[in-house]
């Protein structure tokens, strides 16, 4: 079977196949530019993972709501539920960029960091 995949890693977005036996086991990778097209074709096959930016909700802040973003990259698979868990989180404000807003989400070992200030009433 062939996977054929854009990478994302640069800006060059070179068409990557991927060939996989039956067994699931990477046989070729080719189309790509550079090292690290190889190991995005490699991890998006066998481990796919995604960055998550969102918001999360603040009481007694000056916003109701504190941009944040994923402290690493999660399983893709964990994605839905990792926005489940950071929709029922609340913090209290005040909220200063780098903090932990919501930690260890799902399990996943990924922290979810605030993206920017949000001072109390």
């Amino acid at each position: 079977m062939i996977k054929n995949i854009t990478c994302v890693t640069c800006p060059m977005g070179c068409s990557v196949n991927v060939e996989i036996s039956e067994t699931g086991e990477i046989i070729s990778i080719t189309g790509n530019t550079c090292k690290r097209g190889d190991l995005y074709a490699r991890n998006e096959v066998t481990h796919p993972k995604r960055s998550l930016a969102t918001t999360v909700r603040v009481e007694g802040g000056v916003y109701n709501v504190v941009p944040c973003k994923s402290s690493e990259d999660l399983p893709k698979e964990k994605i839905f539920d990792c926005m489940q868990a950071i929709n029922s989180a609340r913090v209290n404000a005040p909220v200063k960029l780098g903090d932990i807003l919501v930690a260890d989400v799902c399990g996943t070992g990924v922290n979810i960091i605030a993206t920017n200030h949000c001072p109390a009433k």
